[in-house]
């Protein structure tokens, strides 16, 4: 039996105790942001881990892992209900229901690389001025990877950021 959630029905399941959260985002996002008292099981694991017994509820950011998650759970036999939070934690957010936040938790990782691809195509004009106009080459390698990222999904300056020892959270 599964069904999606808004977030106003989740909050009330919650608070009378009739549900468990398990959020399916990485430990660095999960340390972000998450409900109170949810559970930081991601997906990559779900299908392995070791889960609570009674009804559950997954969220993720936007509701796709989520949903991914419950068909998991699903296809394992899960003997009890699983539902998936409508929207992800944006809609939870919407709905003006709090976040915890772990302190000392990394900077978003879209934020990071933001942060470094601006950097790199400062530091390649900067040089490219003052050094040598050959250094113009990396503004246009970090431009390239950013169109690549876009048009592919895949960024891998993120996959470099999230490697980085500042990232590493500890549950």
């Amino acid at each position: 039996m599964t069904q999606r959630l808004s977030a106003h029905d989740l909050a009330e399941q919650l608070a009378s105790k009739r549900v468990t959260v398990i959020d399916v985002r990485e430990p660095m996002e999960f340390a972000g942001g998450h409900i109170a008292g949810s559970l930081n099981v991601p997906l990559s694991r779900l299908a392995q881990a070791d889960l609570p017994e009674g009804p559950l509820v997954l969220v993720c950011q936007s509701g796709n892992r989520s949903a991914k998650g419950v068909q998991t759970l699903l296809q394992r036999g899960h003997g009890h209900p699983v539902s998936d939070l409508e929207g992800g934690i944006p809609s939870w957010q919407q709905a003006g229901l709090p976040l915890r936040k772990l302190k000392n938790a990394p900077l978003p990782l879209m934020r990071q690389v933001q942060i470094a691809a601006g950097s790199l195509v400062l530091l390649g004009l900067i040089l490219s001025q003052t050094v040598a106009p050959a250094w113009i080459l990396l503004t246009w390698f970090v431009g390239a990877g950013l169109v690549f990222a876009g048009v592919s999904g895949f960024c891998g300056m993120a996959r470099l950021l999230a490697l980085m020892p500042w990232n590493k959270v500890n549950l």
